[in-house]
């Protein structure tokens, strides 16, 4: 089609260069050249569809609904140079058609939203419909519009302003609809799974979305009996809670088939390892009261905290996960995991802030060890937890290894320093460090949110040992002796290490387990809601 109007071209324009020569007609010349320009028009796949600044600006006005979306309508065209992005040949493409269907089921992404202009939408794909009655130009910037609300809806989430609002300092994606655009059509098959421009775990956890709400259309999340004179259950309990449980872990997967058996048997064993592996409990076999409680959460809270943690996987950049080497902390799963070349060298238990010094969201870059650490006391622990102590006890800070140091106070090196024997600095604006720790029972709770903010791991040696693996300064002998609480001694990287902490109460892990942790900030339900009014 496109090479049999390019003749047509070629042959007027001959034609028109011929006139030109014999009858030296400018009115004939103009008018062939016109024509020409037209056909060149034509073969662009742009049939009469006009769009600039001003039919946009006109458009809007007709639709105000959509006005939310002028600027970045605007913005995809001015990219395009004004050029129509939704026929070719006279026909609408085959993205359009895709993302109409894709609007269509947005409940698949996690979102309860309609767009503004349903009706005329529809009336786009249906000639039958009483609202296909719409000029190409409307036609064209109607789906331009559901372009954008799409891609804020699915591939950008809530505002930058708002993100920052609720805690959230790890960067966020750019959000240039009109690349995202250009990547929709080279290769419109992706608007279902573009890797690109989302980051993997988005399309694991929307997948057990819809495991979950199957469960919820099949009706089996049945509700387990409590008794609260019994406060844990142990193997060889028979009860029929523990039928009850057992029936719960067959629909969640943690075990094959139900025996139907009240009995705390060896297979239901292993179904409760496999729970408490994916809801942050300590790996036992004791089954709590407060365990049973979690279980009995309606189907809806599971899936509302798939939809919520989608929605935090739609503000990261998919190329923050490409890093040779970096450091995940997830604060609800009190996890750390450094990554090296694409491998999980390490994974670390953790302490984090509690409710009232809860620790931030944000990234930065590990750019020093510091070995048999001081620990400078923050001025808020001071005034209102130290001044308390020393008023009753003025030999308080030497009792405790203590010293004033230029108008602070800092506890000296030593095995019960609470920086431990080793500290990871990165610069950041809230005075949070990632340190070893003296109390290492506290790993053995299941609720590790007991700090005043800072992070405490229990495997800051084998952290240390692995960061600095290739540096012939320091060996492993050189580290333990660095560690033994004499000396604070201090070592800048060679090359600094990209650190993110972020906050995720549901996950799916490598091996495609679904990970549900507590939500301890209560983050989910303000998230919920915002999402909601967008």
């Amino acid at each position: 089609m496109r090479k049999y109007v390019l003749s047509i071209v070629v042959i007027v324009c001959g034609v028109s260069v011929t006139t030109i020569y014999h009858n030296r007609n400018e009115n004939l010349t103009v008018k062939v050249f016109s024509i020409a320009k037209n056909i060149q028009e034509y073969t662009l796949g742009k049939p009469g569809i006009t769009v600039n600044k001003d039919i946009i600006t006109g458009f809007f006005t007709k639709f105000p609904e959509l006005k939310k979306y002028q600027s970045d309508v605007t913005a995809v065209y001015k990219k395009r140079n004004y050029k129509s992005i939704w026929y070719e040949d006279k026909k609408i493409i085959e993205l359009a058609r895709m993302l109409y269907a894709e609007v269509n089921q947005l409940e698949q992404e996690g979102i309860d939203s309609n767009f503004p202009c349903e009706d005329k939408i529809d009336g786009i794909f249906d000639t039958k419909s009483i609202a296909a009655n719409l000029s190409e130009t409307d036609t064209e910037l109607l789906l331009s519009s559901m372009y954008v609300f799409y891609a804020k809806k699915v591939f950008f989430g809530i505002d930058t302003q708002k993100i920052m609002e609720i805690g959230w300092f790890l960067p966020t994606k750019n959000r240039y609809y009109e690349n995202l655009l250009d990547s929709l059509l080279a290769n419109p098959h992706s608007l279902n799974q573009n890797n690109k421009n989302m980051l993997g775990q988005y399309y694991k956890l929307r997948d057990f979305l819809k495991t979950y709400r199957q469960i919820e259309k099949n009706g089996t999340w049945n509700p387990i009996a409590t008794d609260t004179a019994v406060k844990l259950y142990k193997p060889s309990d028979s009860s029929k809670t523990i039928g009850q449980i057992r029936q719960r872990l067959t629909v969640t997967g943690d075990l094959k088939q139900d025996s139907k058996s009240n009995v705390y048997d060896n297979e239901l064993m292993a179904g409760i390892l496999n729970y408490k592996k994916r809801n942050g409990y300590q790996p036992n076999y004791l089954i709590t009261n407060w365990q049973v409680q979690r279980m009995n959460l309606p189907i809806q809270k599971y899936i509302q905290s798939i939809t919520v943690n989608m929605e935090r996987c739609r503000w990261i950049d998919p190329e923050l996960t490409n890093a040779n080497e970096v450091i995940f902390i997830n604060i609800p799963a009190f996890q750390l995991i450094y990554i090296k070349n694409g491998k999980k060298e390490l994974e670390s238990n953790l302490l984090v802030g509690k409710n009232i010094t809860e620790t931030v969201v944000f990234s930065s870059y590990i750019t020093s060890i510091v070995f048999s650490p001081y620990w400078n006391i923050p001025q808020s622990i001071v005034e209102n937890e130290l001044s308390i102590a020393l008023f009753a006890d003025k030999d308080y800070l030497a009792k405790h290894n203590m010293e004033s140091n230029k108008g602070k106070v800092r506890q000296k090196p030593g095995g019960k320093n609470p920086m431990g024997l080793v500290k990871f600095m990165f610069p950041n604006s809230n005075d949070i460090y990632l340190h070893d720790t003296p109390s290492k029972s506290l790993f053995e709770f299941n609720y590790r949110a007991l700090s005043h903010g800072c992070i405490n791991m229990d495997k800051g040696k084998d952290l240390a040992q692995l960061l600095l693996k290739k540096d012939p300064q320091w060996p492993v002998e050189r580290i333990a002796d660095a560690m033994k609480g004499e000396k604070e001694t201090t070592y800048r990287l060679k090359n600094k290490i990209p650190i993110y902490i972020g906050y995720f109460t549901t996950w799916v892990d490598d091996k495609g387990n679904i990970h549900f942790y507590e939500d301890i900030y209560n983050k989910d339900e303000k998230l919920a809601s915002l999402v909601s009014e967008e």
